[in-house]
């Protein structure tokens, strides 16, 4: 081959392996995500809303020294719960599931209906606003319920079971805010 046309083709070859994309420029860190049921969301966060699930929104919470009824739950041996605790942290972690699922539900639905505005052509900003301001009210009512859950489950425990979980749960010494530990 001539080296002029060998260096025709490796030229066209760099061009070609280029297409679609300027130089320099990387992919969105979103792509793939349009692909999504509802696109704001993962496919984890929407099957954890529909199910209830904590998905952080009680962190201000748990990193402070309140114990989840859920993670009590799951430590029942480690914390030598009592029957009765054990059984007030299941009526409490369900109460909060009967909640937090049609909130959760709501929510999903919510973030449908935002991406269906956008999807179907060009939204107002009045539509926009109410929909975004819907989705922000259902998240703070969640957020409550699994914050106040928290706060239901410390007074079931003793203070010596509230340190226990804070040191399994991995986290170092939490703040004393207004002379109140959870667990007294």
């Amino acid at each position: 081959m001539k080296p002029a046309l060998a260096g025709c083709l490796a030229c066209a070859a760099m061009l070609f392996a280029g297409a679609g994309s300027a130089p320099g420029q990387q992919p969105s860190p979103y792509a793939g995500e349009e692909q999504r049921v509802v696109k704001a969301l993962s496919d984890e966060e929407r099957q954890g809303l529909l199910e209830g699930a904590g998905l952080g929104y009680a962190k201000a919470a748990e990193l402070n020294g309140w114990p989840g009824p859920l993670h009590v739950i799951e430590l029942q041996e480690t914390l030598a719960l009592t029957p009765n605790q054990l059984q007030a942290m299941e009526s409490l972690w369900q109460e909060m599931k009967s909640e937090a699922i049609p909130l959760g539900r709501q929510l999903v639905e919510a973030e449908r209906a935002l991406d269906l505005l956008f999807a179907a052509g060009r939204p107002s900003a009045a539509e926009v606003e109410a929909a975004t301001a819907n989705i922000a009210a259902l998240e703070g009512r969640l957020r409550a319920v699994h914050l106040v859950a928290h706060l239901r489950a410390a007074p079931i425990l003793t203070r010596h079971q509230t340190m226990l979980y804070r040191r399994t749960r991995g986290y170092g010494a939490t703040h004393d805010h207004g002379g109140h530990t959870p667990g007294d």
